[in-house]
């Protein structure tokens, strides 16, 4: 019996915890917005409809490009079957809605001026640079960068960039979206200010998405994540003895922040370190920051790179 208790007391104690009852609060927050799948529209399109898609969607036909231009994509195969496949794979998109619906509601809890966007889903030829573009009130999702890593489509692509085509990054992509409409850029290019603008960016979606894993969410392979975590020390210590911190040489960038199959430490593990290894430090530094200093969110947001970092105590391995 006291072994019940004990067990029933645990379970209690856990579903009354102070962050369960936030995510309960969230849950319930009303938010209504609109799906509208403009690939499907084109899908059962013809030229004839042009004049009328145009008077529907203007801003995907701009006055700037002649009718030919537009005649001309309804003619191309390529096009055709890109759009029909794209509908194919996304005949549903609920689960989807679903999830970017918990976003959505995340960032009205934690930003009074988010206003909920209308969706378009697309498709894009595949640009992938630009899968989803936000504005306040508008959420543009290229369908067809999220077919799947192995698709036809996505041959010739390296694998670092296409394993993140999977339905499942959808979310997280919007979620960067989102959150990155929240932040100012540094007032220097220094590496430090650099990976702690990241570091920003992923602690947002921290709070925007909680129901994904750390690795989903900076978009590790749970692989790659626990090596940047294992050699979490090693790379700080790297940054630091190397006099990179504070550095404003942008070759930093392109080594340890921008999309990469590995980090360039230039040293004999570099294979096996994940890209964007200074993002994820950033993101260390900045939730160290927000643990030891009763800050808000707004006050970690408008913060500089020096106040961050000085009152972080961010020492990895400790």
């Amino acid at each position: 019996m006291k072994k019940f208790l004990s067990v029933f007391f645990a379970i209690y104690a856990v579903g009354c915890s102070p962050e369960n009852n936030k995510e309960a609060e969230i849950s319930k927050i009303d938010v209504s917005f609109e799906v509208e799948r403009f690939d499907k529209v084109l899908s059962k399109s013809d030229i004839s409809d042009l004049p009328e898609l145009k008077k529907e969607y203007p801003m995907f036909f701009p006055d700037s490009y002649p009718d030919s231009v537009w005649q001309q994509r309804f003619k191309d195969t390529l096009q055709r079957e890109l759009i029909v496949e794209t509908v194919k794979v996304y005949e549903n998109f609920d689960k989807e809605a679903l999830a970017l619906k918990s976003l959505f509601q995340h960032a009205k809890y934690y930003f009074d001026d988010f206003i909920v966007p209308k969706i378009i889903t697309l498709t894009t030829e595949v640009d992938y640079r630009n899968s989803i573009i936000y504005s306040d009130t508008l959420l543009l999702i290229g369908l067809d960068n999220y077919l799947g890593s192995e698709h036809k489509f996505y041959q010739g692509i390296q694998a670092y960039i296409k394993d993140d085509f999977d339905r499942s990054a959808i979310v997280v992509d919007a979620a960067s979206k989102i959150a990155r409409s929240q932040l100012a850029l540094p007032s220097d290019r220094t590496f430090l200010s650099t990976m702690i603008l990241y570091g920003k960016e992923l602690f947002l979606k921290d709070l925007l998405i909680p129901s994904k894993t750390d690795a989903e969410k900076i978009k590790y392979s749970p692989a790659e994540f626990n090596w940047a975590k294992e050699n979490e020390e090693y790379i700080w210590r790297h940054f630091v003895e190397n006099n990179m911190l504070f550095s404003a040489d942008q070759t930093l960038k392109v080594r340890f922040i921008e999309p990469a199959p590995f980090s360039k430490f230039y040293l004999s593990f570099d294979a096996e370190s994940p890209g964007r290894i200074g993002q994820f430090i950033g993101w260390q530094i900045v939730r160290s920051y927000m643990e030891n200093n009763d800050v808000s969110l707004q006050r970690m947001l408008q913060a500089s790179t020096e106040e961050i970092f000085n009152n972080s105590r961010y020492k990895p391995g400790k």
